[in-house]
């Protein structure tokens, strides 16, 4: 219904302004040709006639607007439309895909945070602290470049931010300004997996003003696990600058060494031979093997003396025994 009644106000607006255009059209001509004629009567018919045309052509365009605005309105409280066919959008009812934003609602990528927001001084190294030079709070340092080596100016050889196994020693350097000699300065070297301090120094500044310089670290081969690591300098208790680097691969193990075993020696026995003396054997001597690890070292078993072998003694051989003599009486 809705249809049928939109194309029928359609159609007459549309006839509607073809009948304005006509009737405009032959009323202009109507009056125009009447002033070509020569008789009062018939002119004043036709230009009568003409005007007429024209009101009609006005009329027309007044019924059209009205006919394009209120028409379809007016009709359709008289024929209210069906709800059926507005009420077939099922595919505009359906913004599932607009109705999950499960991708931005999971941040967690992003909020990552380090060991500390803000880096702060052990208290066991603030501890260490006994300089009695205040530094400068103005110093300023620059952020960190990592290599496995720096050359004479204090420069890194090669930097990289990623270390492949295996790994023995990495140098954190960096430019500096504005320091004070003799002033404390402290780097700590951390491994964010699990906060672990793998190295720190701290010590009074022996450089200049300004410049270069760099910090070291030479721990275990096993403290260079892999992962992500971050060094941070302080002036004093004051933080000045960080910079993390990255490990990867595993690091060597260590091949343990077999220590020597302390052996007992054997406690010689004294034979009762009549002949024969009592020969002690000799105790095995241990052998120690050099290991990079301090080994126990065997403690030596005291030997006792030998003891002395008594000697068989002679039996006495018992006394002959004489035989009683004869006795010889006389009568």
């Amino acid at each position: 219904m809705n249809l049928d009644i939109r194309t029928a106000v359609q159609t007459t607006f549309v006839l509607l302004l073809l009948g304005l255009f006509l009737s405009l059209w032959l009323g202009v001509r109507t009056i125009r040709g009447a002033r070509r004629l020569t008789y009062f009567r018939i002119r004043r018919a036709r230009v009568a006639r003409g005007w007429r045309l024209i009101f009609l052509a006005l009329a027309m365009g007044g019924l059209a607007l009205l006919t394009n605005r209120y028409a379809e309105p007016t009709l359709y409280r008289v024929f209210p439309p069906s709800p059926t066919v507005t009420l077939t959008p099922t595919i505009t009812l359906t913004p599932t895909i607009t109705l999950t934003p499960t991708i931005t609602l999971t941040p967690t990528i992003t909020e990552t945070p380090s060991i500390t927001p803000t880096p702060f001084l052990p208290e066991d190294i603030a501890a260490q602290i006994q300089n009695t030079i205040t530094p400068n709070p103005g110093a300023v340092f620059s952020p960190l470049q990592f290599a496995r080596a720096v050359n004479d100016a204090f420069q890194p050889v090669n930097p990289q931010v990623e270390f492949q196994q295996p790994i023995m020693t990495l140098y954190g350097t960096f430019s500096y300004d504005q320091m004070v000699p003799g002033s404390q300065w402290t780097a700590i070297w951390y491994r964010l997996s699990d906060g672990q301090r793998i190295c720190y120094e701290t010590k009074p500044w022996d450089g200049g003003t300004g410049g270069f310089g760099y910090t070291d670290c030479t721990p275990r081969s096993e403290d260079w696990q892999a992962g992500e690591y971050e060094v941070q300098i302080f002036v004093g208790s004051q933080w000045k600058t960080s910079g993390r680097f990255t490990v990867v691969g595993n690091p060597p193990t260590s091949t343990p060494t077999r220590s020597p075993t302390p052996t007992v020696s054997a406690t010689p026995t004294a034979t009762l031979s009549p002949t024969a003396t009592r020969t002690p054997l000799p105790s095995p001597t241990p052998t120690i093997t050099s290991t990079p690890r301090p080994s126990l070292t065997p403690t030596p078993t005291r030997t006792p003396p030998p003891t002395a072998t008594p000697r068989p003694t002679l039996t006495p051989r018992p006394t002959d025994t004489r035989w009683p003599t004869a006795t010889y009486t006389l009568p």
